[in-house]
């Protein structure tokens, strides 16, 4: 009997899920197949109703399973900057994706991403810190990169003190959540369990800031007239995606906030770095680079999202917010005439169409989908 005959009797359904799904705890090799076929709610809900974990590692866009980190860490690098304001984020009529609309699935997978550390199975119905659970018996786990204590690395607790749910010594220790609650010194993940304690990947306890950059351009033909989509009949709108080193998937240049830099700045940085390798180019280039991207990134950006990451790198005391804004050159002269250059933490970088059927890393199409709505092109 196939999963549709089988969902067509109601008597049968639930039986059937529920043996899918216990096959699917036993071996994880058959996730894919079933993902694929849109069963995951399914599934969920077999799995909780029996009182089994269930954790899958999917960003919750496409049935794809992926633990890779959602940023790249990045070590030391000298940055420079010419301006100290250049973004205004337009916040008048911004649609953004709720924070807090689902548990974090990708912080529980099962094993920790870069080690060979397995977290402490956390079901969904344990996943929240009201939930009490005397069992919980999480692993502690600091990669040892994270304890040489780098510049962008926090030392480790009782060495020193935080003061969290505030701005320390030019460290953003303040959450895009709201206040989360601290316990024995340490900061509590406001989304809850993750099966791991300690940092991680990460360097700062608590909440680790990013930035995501979103430039996109209208897609034109030689004479400069918009092409639109033979489907929808909508403008297709391009943006400048790179491809991730770490894990081979086409996404959105992105990094981590410095201490003390405005998010403004963080964007336009990690665009130059990461589309335009600006680092590498000759002083006359780089000039030519900012003055390009200053002009961009003085327009009104569109704020796509604000807040919680679900991070496969968060821990019980650590992990990912980020903001991502779209920057779009309507005109078409601004960085559309630069040549694009993977810099280090990407393999390839090139302008791309945005449509429903293009495969992206993590939650970054469900940006995108959000993009094209807000500039009514096509999805």
């Amino acid at each position: 009997m196939s999963p549709r005959q089988a969902c067509a009797l109601p008597g049968y359904c639930a039986l059937y899920v529920g043996v899918v799904g216990l096959l699917i705890y036993l071996s994880q090799g058959m996730v894919h197949l079933l993902l694929r076929r849109n069963w995951i709610g399914r599934i969920r809900l077999a799995l909780t109703l029996v009182g089994l974990p269930f954790t899958v590692c999917s960003s919750g866009v496409r049935p794809t399973i992926s633990c890779a980190p959602s940023y790249p860490f990045r070590t030391t690098k000298t940055i420079t900057t010419t301006t100290t304001s250049c973004c205004k984020l337009c916040t008048t009529s911004v649609r953004t994706m709720p924070s807090s609309a689902a548990l974090h699935v990708k912080s529980r997978c099962p094993q920790y991403p870069g080690s060979k550390i397995k977290r402490f199975p956390v079901p969904d119905d344990k996943v929240d810190w009201s939930q009490k659970w005397p069992q919980y018996n999480p692993v502690n786990h600091t990669d040892p990169a994270v304890l040489k204590k780098p510049v962008w690395a926090d030392a480790e607790i009782g060495v020193f003190s935080p003061k969290f749910n505030t701005v320390d010594a030019g460290v953003d220790r303040t959450s895009f959540e709201g206040p989360y609650k601290v316990e024995n010194g340490k900061p509590l993940n406001p989304h809850g369990r993750t099966g791991v304690t300690g940092r991680g990947l990460l360097g700062r306890w608590g909440p680790n800031h990013a930035a995501d950059p979103i430039v996109t351009r209208w897609k034109a033909d030689a004479k400069g007239a918009k092409i639109l989509h033979s489907v929808s009949k909508r403008p297709i709108l391009q943006f400048v995606a790179i491809k991730r080193k770490d894990c081979g998937e086409w996404a959105i240049p992105g990094g981590m906030v410095d201490p003390g830099e405005q998010v403004s700045l963080t964007l336009q940085r990690e665009f130059s770095e990461e589309a335009l390798n600006s680092l590498s180019v000759t002083p006359a280039e780089r000039a030519k680079i900012h003055e390009r991207i200053n002009k961009l990134f003085k327009s009104p950006g569109f704020q796509v999202y604000k807040g919680y990451v679900d991070d496969p790198r968060n821990t019980d005391n650590a992990w990912m917010e980020t903001v991502a804004v779209n920057f779009h050159d309507e005109s078409g002269n601004s960085v559309s005439e630069l040549p694009l250059q993977a810099g280090d933490d990407a393999g390839q970088v090139k302008w791309v169409d945005v449509d429903s059927s293009f495969a992206l890393y993590a939650s970054h199409s469900h940006f995108l989908e959000l993009v094209a709505k807000e500039r009514k092109a096509h999805w």
